[in-house]
């Protein structure tokens, strides 16, 4: 297969198994989803969908989370990893998009990505769902899946964004980053993979991945 015939292979096996696709992170508005984002860095969406509630009941606008303090955020959002640094980034941004923004979500990255706690992965999936704007926000699955299909040598999520943005159509990029996502978990995991229900690597897979998972 040329590598045009495995993006092609990969679009529609995506395709087929995600018709509709969920979004991971439950939220109502940019601003909630934004939240979201930033603490689900290493924290699973599933913690993340069940902590935001108990946040959001209390703060759902900036407004109201400038209202709590810093330590009453950190307590709340303390299951979700790395309270200290969070809690610090949700009430700065809040503060900000007030001061700055009248109190909105930014649509653009550079404005996203001043705000704190917020980097370029927040502000693509933010731009992305929050906004519909293309974008290829790359995540743990999508660089691991886009190195076993061999379609990036990236040694770092830099280089595979640049490399997914490359190879598939600026049109589909929104579905695709979620539909890649997914399939990362269902199919293709880092731990417990079993190849036989991983039709996309087994298919087109990088050999050294492949002969790897032989021994």
């Amino acid at each position: 297969m040329t590598k045009q015939e495995r993006v092609t292979f990969v679009i529609n096996t995506l395709k087929e198994l995600y018709p509709t696709i969920p979004v991971p992170l439950d939220h109502k508005d940019p601003y909630t989803l934004l939240i979201a984002v930033l603490l689900s860095a290493q924290c699973t969406d599933v913690r993340v969908n069940q902590i935001t509630p108990l946040l959001f009941a209390k703060a759902d606008n900036p407004y109201d989370m400038v209202k709590m303090s810093v330590e009453e955020i950190k307590e709340i959002i303390r299951p979700c990893g790395l309270s200290p640094m969070k809690s610090k980034g949700i009430y700065g941004l809040s503060k900000i998009l007030i001061e700055k923004h009248d109190g909105k979500v930014p649509q653009s990255f550079e404005a996203l990505e001043e705000l704190p706690a917020v980097g370029h992965k927040t502000a693509s999936v933010v731009m992305s769902q929050a906004f519909g704007v293309p974008a290829f926000p790359v995540d743990t699955h999508i660089h691991r899946l886009m190195y076993r299909w061999n379609l990036t040598n990236g040694k770092n999520v830099v280089q595979t964004e640049k490399d997914a943005k490359r190879l598939f159509p600026e049109e589909i990029w929104n579905d695709l980053h979620l539909q890649i996502i997914w399939y990362g978990r269902e199919y293709s995991p880092a731990r417990g993979w079993d190849l036989e229900k991983d039709i996309i690597t087994r298919t087109i897979g990088r050999k050294t991945n492949l002969d790897g998972y032989k021994k």
